[in-house]
């Protein structure tokens, strides 16, 4: 099969993807084996690719927001059948021995295995997954706007369960992409106040069409103190301002898998007066009704609507490559033929399209943000 590796991590401008051949991977016990019909471009790949996650496989399939059909089951492979419509998202697998997974905080666990980093991901047409870690589609809903729901829709309904935020609160969100517009429409639709901070006009006029009480930069002053925040950039400078944003006793989550440096703290004005709350919750999921119904339990409106469409240095991607954007949507890679006719063809869908150009055009994810930071 065809398939877009990392061999060696590097600056995204050294064309760290390379497009390679690998054998079809066979389910093992408990697994099956998933035809992609589509996956989304997440910023965490970006960070398998560039080295920022320490490597832990080489070469390594990224990719963890898929969506596909099983083809094959392996020995074992229960409540999962040939022919089912299935995602896989970033949590791989579990030890389901350890005191985490033993209590049903599998996302804890001590020994996980990640899609797309320590397992072959997505970007590839075929791709194996323990059948019980793949989530169960139903048939009527298109792969390319489906996919980003596998990470963004996740981390970004799980980072707004953590805050704890209540309807008709003030929430802050900080960083516009994939998960943060998922999550500024759920808490619109529980008539919270939200405020966005994030850089760039476009940004934040997107923000305010979505629903945004207010939008604004990291040196903008907010209009009021907030309940809760959440904050999806990696910038690790960002969080001493979300938590002198906090009302006394409000809670800030942070969403990412990475985050640079954070800056010492000034503990009288940002923690002793306020009683801060904050909350790591990890971007693993756990395997709980959640984010998979989003689109049925919420009216959300182009999940894939966080990230500007992609441009290269020189302009738009080019033409013949298969990455397929709406609007300014996150990114997501699929078959040619998958919203064309249910039957699928050889025809591959090139993830060779994830090029250098289109990282340095700041191709970030269907999951998170768009600029390294606010």
């Amino acid at each position: 099969m065809r398939a877009m590796a990392v061999v060696s991590p590097g600056p995204i401008e050294r064309h760290p993807l390379r497009l390679v051949a690998l054998p079809t991977p066979q389910p093992g016990r408990g697994q099956v084996l998933i035809r992609v019909e589509a996956c989304g471009v997440c910023r965490t790949d970006l960070h398998v690719a560039e080295g920022d996650l320490p490597a832990q496989r080489s070469p390594v399939v990224p990719g963890h927001e898929v969506v596909g059909r099983v083809v094959a089951c392996g020995p074992d492979a229960q409540q999962i059948q040939e022919g089912d419509r299935v995602g896989v998202a970033w949590l791989h697998a579990t030890c389901g021995r350890c005191r985490f997974c033993s209590r049903g905080d599998e996302n804890l666990c001590l020994a996980p295995r990640f899609t797309g980093y320590h397992e072959h991901g997505g970007y590839a047409e075929y791709m194996v997954a323990p059948a019980a870690f793949v989530y169960a589609l139903p048939e009527d809903v298109s792969a390319v706007e489906t996919a980003p729901f596998l990470c963004a829709g996740i981390i970004g309904y799980r980072a707004l369960q953590r805050c704890g935020i209540e309807a008709g609160g003030r929430l802050g969100l900080y960083g516009f992409g994939g998960s943060a517009h998922i999550v500024l429409q759920i808490a619109r639709h529980r008539n919270c106040e939200v405020a966005v901070v994030t850089r760039g006009e476009r940004h934040r006029n997107l923000a305010r069409q979505m629903g945004a009480t207010w939008a604004g930069g990291l040196s903008d002053p907010l209009p009021h103190a907030l309940d809760a925040a959440i904050v999806f950039a990696p910038a690790g400078d960002v969080v001493p301002q979300a938590l002198a944003a906090l009302d006394r006793g409000g809670t800030l989550a942070l969403a990412g898998v990475y985050m640079t440096e954070i800056p010492p703290l000034d503990y009288a004005r940002t923690l002793l007066l306020r009683t801060h709350r904050v909350q790591r919750h990890g971007q693993h999921a756990r395997r709980r009704p959640g984010a998979a119904r989003l689109g049925a339990a919420y009216p959300l409106a182009h999940p894939d609507r966080g990230v500007p469409a992609v441009r290269g240095h020189r302009g738009a991607a080019p033409p013949e490559s298969r990455a397929y954007f709406r609007g300014r949507g996150a990114a997501r890679l699929r078959r040619p033929d998958v919203t064309a006719r249910p039957a699928f063809t050889r025809d591959f869908w090139y993830i060779c399209a994830v090029t250098p150009e289109m990282f340095r055009g700041k191709l970030l994810i269907a999951g998170t943000h768009t600029e390294g930071r606010p």
